[in-house]
C-alpha cells in the first residue's frame, strides 16, 4: 500500500489523551483519544457499508493503552474500553487530522440528537 503522508512523529500524550502526529509535508495534528476512537476505521464503528454506521457514546475519557505499526503504511491503536480493530492508515490518519474540526462538529450535532450529554 502506498501512502500520500507519511508521519516523521508519533507522540502518544496519555496525561492529556492526545496524539500528536507530525507528516513528512510538514503537517502537525493533535488528535484527541476519543476523536480516534469515535471515528475508528473499524466495521464495528463504520459498519460494513454507507448508512451503517454506528455512533459511539460515552468515550470522553478513552484512552490509548498501545501502538502497534502495520507494515509501513499504517498504525492500530488499542483504546483503554477495549476497541482494538481500527486500522489506521497513514493517509486515514492525515484526513482525520485536516477534516478534525468539520469531523468533531459532526459528531457533536449527531450526539445531541441521540439525545447523548457530553460528560466534561
Amino acid at each position: 500500500m502506498s501512502s500520500a503522508h507519511k508521519p516523521t512523529d508519533i507522540k502518544l500524550h496519555q496525561k492529556s489523551r492526545v496524539l500528536e502526529v507530525t507528516f513528512d509535508d510538514g503537517a502537525h495534528f493533535e488528535l484527541p483519544c476519543e476523536y480516534l476512537r469515535v471515528y475508528s476505521p473499524s466495521a464495528e464503528v463504520r459498519g460494513h457499508g454507507p448508512g451503517q454506521e454506528v455512533l459511539q457514546v460515552g468515550k470522553e475519557n478513552v484512552n490509548i493503552t498501545a501502538i502497534e505499526p502495520v507494515g509501513n503504511y499504517a498504525i492500530k491503536l488499542e483504546f483503554d474500553d477495549g476497541h482494538n480493530t481500527g486500522i489506521y492508515s497513514w493517509d486515514t490518519l492525515y484526513t482525520l487530522g485536516q477534516e478534525k474540526d468539520a469531523l468533531w462538529a459532526e459528531y457533536l450535532e449527531k450526539l445531541e440528537k441521540a439525545g447523548h450529554k457530553r460528560k466534561a
